[in-house]
């Protein structure tokens, strides 16, 4: 049975579930793909895009990746091609790190922006409650601190393996094999604890005060001073973020989508993975707890933010909090670095 669907403001069209007509969708039909083979729009792009760049070095392709002005599949493309041959980009034990100020920020969301934030997103199958977790909007002070430019790459984890005998592989390494067509790409199927023990590892390496973000850090340093939907502005654009509208439905090589850079320049901030945090989840100082699903699993459950390639638009918003669902497998769960400054 074909699902009705709603146009995007990209031009694709994706699946729409009335709550009323239908139960809870699975994994397949919400991501809006058909029981039987359909090309994506980039399969047949990505290959002659990869051919056309053939021959250019290393800078010269980093230098395609990070240009807005470069077309999407050239793009993915470029970085599909440096992570065979390596990328520069990538230093596991000096990742790129941008500074954040400190200062007294606002994070969240007024509860009387939930009614238009269920308007924005409706027919993605959301809930109420999974909003109301976002409020109140409130203040906070925050320490100087850096993050990450990039997620942490599968190159990264792997020296981590290699260096730590660390036991858990991500189970989106084929055959517990490292993915070297996907080196730059974002490790993902990850846990919490082990994106804490990477932390903690690459700070006894560095001596440097490594570890992940909280969450106010994460979503000021997406956000910026004035408090955006999306790290780069109030209307979701498919071209700036790895979400499934985009219809890439993998990782693609960090950086990427540059014109969705944060206002700190930090990116894959929205789609591409999602990103573990520091912090379980509690209710914001004059919020409500909220029990629901992730609760119902997992009682106690770590943070994510971000979205992924897997997830629609509606979980790459900055304020949005989730986490890990293991009763579906399209949640893609990595982490990028924050570092405590002197």
């Amino acid at each position: 049975m074909n699902s009705p669907t709603r146009e995007t403001d990209t031009g694709w069209h994706w699946p729409y579930f009335p709550r009323a007509l239908c139960g809870t969708p699975s994994d397949r039909e919400r991501l809006g793909l058909p029981d039987r083979y359909v090309p994506t729009r980039f399969e047949t792009a990505l290959p002659a895009a990869m051919r056309a760049l053939r021959g250019l070095g290393p800078e010269q392709l980093a230098r395609r990746i990070g240009d807005a002005d470069v077309p999407l599949v050239e793009r993915l493309a470029a970085g599909d091609l440096l992570a065979w041959i390596g990328d520069s980009r990538i230093r596991a034990l000096d990742p790129d790190m941008a500074a954040i100020p400190g200062g007294r920020v606002e994070i969240g969301l007024d509860f009387e922006g939930i009614d238009a934030v269920m308007v924005r997103y409706d027919g993605l199958g959301m809930e109420r409650a999974w909003i109301e977790k976002e409020c109140p909007r409130h203040a906070i002070d925050l320490a100087p601190y850096a993050i990450a430019r990039y997620p942490v790459t599968n190159a990264e984890y792997q020296e981590f393996l290699l260096d730590t005998g660390h036991p858990e592989l991500p189970t989106s390494w084929d055959f517990r094999r490292f993915p070297v067509e996907r080196a730059n790409h974002p490790v993902y199927t990850v846990s919490a604890a082990s994106a804490d023990a990477y932390a903690a590892w690459l700070a006894q390496r560095t001596g440097r005060r490594f570890r992940l973000p909280t969450e106010a850090e994460w979503e000021y340093a997406a956000t910026g001073p004035d408090g955006r939907e999306f790290p780069w502005g109030e209307r979701f654009d498919a071209d700036c973020a790895n979400t499934a509208e985009t219809g890439l439905f993998r990782t693609s090589a960090v950086g990427a989508f540059p014109g969705g850079a944060s206002p700190f320049g930090i990116a894959d901030m929205a789609g591409n993975v999602e990103e573990y945090v520091a912090d379980d989840y509690a209710p914001y100082s004059g919020g409500r707890t909220v029990v629901d699903h992730l609760v119902q699993i997992h009682g106690r459950y770590r943070v994510a933010r971000g979205g992924s390639f897997a997830r629609f638009r509606d979980l790459a918003r900055t304020r949005r909090r989730h986490g890990h669902n293991p009763r579906s497998v399209t949640y893609a769960m990595g982490f990028r670095l924050a570092e405590t400054l002197a």
